[in-house]
């Protein structure tokens, strides 16, 4: 439904649709558009196609799209799940990466930071939030992990070094006790629990005591944590079609923002992906 059938709202009545907002966005997102941009080319697009219906204006689409619920679909929304978590950073404002290397960067320059918890057998995205730059990477793991169905499993979770913190450890055991955590443990970390205890041994112990015996190189190849590759594959797929900006500049109105890059991506990766295979030589 294009326009808005919903309970009526204190003040103001709204007169489109979520899915009418939802629609203006994800075409600006797609077509690297301004919010007047859209407005126009949408218009320009009803009237060819001999729609009678009326847009969104520019301001409309700003203040709805600050409070959007935006869903990530995937089909990946039950069963055992092996999950893949990392960041990157986004800019909002500020200088280009040559005027900062020439003349350092000034306090107007701003970032936020982008978590993304992938799918590695599907390549989708299942979960995504927004930081600010300054965050741990730790502390998005548990609203990455409410963003789940209820009744999916964890098998898995594997991230790179800045998630190894015990309160991490914590987290998904809670969601998930027999999932197997893939974190590779700091170079300086100590064993918190040895082998003399009566209660069972740690995960990152485990972790820590396989690393001793076989080396770093050999735990990487055997527990898999190079498959973590695939969710910087997807950071950099994001970015490739996106661009490293948002042009959001409220907290909420980027959260959208960047939850409609995912869906979109996802929109993508279901319609095809690309078969790569080994030639010889």
């Amino acid at each position: 439904m294009w326009k808005y059938t919903g309970p009526r709202q204190r003040g103001g009545q709204y007169e489109y649709s979520d899915t009418a907002i939802e629609t203006m966005l994800t075409i600006k997102e797609l077509f690297h558009l301004t919010n007047r941009g859209v407005e126009g080319f949408v218009s320009s697009l009803f009237e060819l196609m001999g729609v009678d219906l009326s847009v969104p204006d520019h301001t409309t689409i700003s203040t709805r799209g600050k409070t959007l619920n935006v869903a990530i679909s995937s089909k990946r929304s039950k069963g055992q799940l092996q999950i893949l978590v990392d960041s990157s950073g986004l800019k909002v404002y500020g200088e280009g990466e040559w005027k900062v290397r020439k003349h350092g960067y000034s306090k107007r320059r701003t970032w936020r930071k982008l978590h993304l918890m992938v799918e590695p057998n599907s390549h989708e995205i299942i979960g995504v939030d927004i930081t600010q730059a300054g965050g741990h990477d730790s502390h998005s793991v548990e609203p990455l992990l409410d963003q789940l169905d209820p009744e999916v499993e964890i098998e898995s979770f594997t991230g790179d070094g800045g998630y190894d913190t015990w309160s991490v450890y914590d987290v998904v055991q809670a969601r998930a006790p027999d999932a197997k955590i893939v974190i590779p443990p700091q170079k300086n970390a100590k064993i918190k629990q040895h082998g003399n205890c009566a209660t069972a041994p740690l995960l990152r112990d485990e972790t820590l005591r396989a690393i001793r015996k076989n080396g770093r190189k050999k735990w990487k190849q055997t527990s898999g944590y190079h498959q973590r590759s695939l969710v910087e594959t997807s950071m950099y797929r994001l970015k490739t079609i996106f661009s490293e900006d948002l042009t959001a500049r409220s907290i909420e109105a980027q959260i959208v923002q960047a939850r409609l890059r995912c869906k979109i991506l996802n929109t993508m990766t279901v319609l095809g992906m690309p078969d790569s295979c080994k030639l010889a030589v």
